[in-house]
């Protein structure tokens, strides 16, 4: 039996939220499973139906949608920010903290998703799933680029996030402490030191040739009509 009754008023994506929240502590245990999922479902007041319903291709779509709530909150955080008073790198950290803060409670759920998402399989998924987070930081930070340097500040902010989420799931510091010191490097160096921009640039100008960053969405991305200066 559901644990609650639940509210029939919920669209779709606001019973998925609830499932998927819900789901989060029993991933610890379970992993990014059917199992979980239908525990989460059942906690929120809902039934295994609805869980399979709403998660048809079970760990994946719940990943993404997890994903999805994630740059949500994110994104909610930024907007109560006064983010005109800051510099961009300083807005661009603010981005990256704030999706880390609303993930702390949930960072075994986090590693789980990591773990499903390494598979060869699943790498179009973590690439569109890493390039909605970047770019939904950089419009939020007030980006107006345009042609290439658009993929160019994506690529750049795609790889220091990448690297601050492995770095912050294995922190143990007070606060996350360690993280936002790392983070703050991170985007100095490649914001700041000329041969490592360049060589995340030229990696970058690379992805159309093969499976990369922006495989599977580029939908927000400028048209190309002449090449970054």
């Amino acid at each position: 039996m559901p644990n609650k009754k639940p509210d029939k008023k919920l669209g779709r994506d606001e019973i998925k939220d609830a499932i998927v929240l819900a789901a989060s502590p029993h991933v610890a245990f379970d992993g990014w499973g059917m199992d979980a999922i239908v525990r989460g479902a059942v906690d929120a007041g809902f039934d295994e139906a609805t869980a399979k319903r709403m998660f048809p291709q079970g760990a994946v779509d719940a990943i993404c949608h997890f994903a999805k709530i994630s740059d949500r909150e994110m994104l909610g955080k930024m907007n109560a920010m006064d983010l005109d008073s800051m510099r961009i790198r300083d807005r661009i950290i603010a981005g990256v903290r704030a999706r880390l803060e609303f993930l702390a409670p949930h960072r075994e759920a986090v590693r789980a998703g990591l773990g499903v998402l390494a598979s060869p399989s699943h790498g179009a998924t973590m690439a569109k799933i890493t390039h909605n987070t970047v770019d939904a930081i950089w419009n939020a930070a007030g980006d107006k680029s345009s042609d290439f340097n658009w993929y160019t500040k994506r690529g750049l902010l795609g790889t220091v996030y990448a690297a601050t989420v492995l770095y912050w799931l294995a922190d143990e510091t007070d606060d996350f402490s360690a993280t936002w010191d790392f983070l703050s490097r991170r985007i100095d160096d490649v914001l700041k030191i000329p041969p490592m921009k360049a060589r995340f640039i030229k990696a970058i100008e690379d992805l159309p040739k093969r499976f990369g960053f922006f495989t599977g969405n580029t939908d927000n991305a400028p048209e190309h009509k002449s090449k970054p200066t």
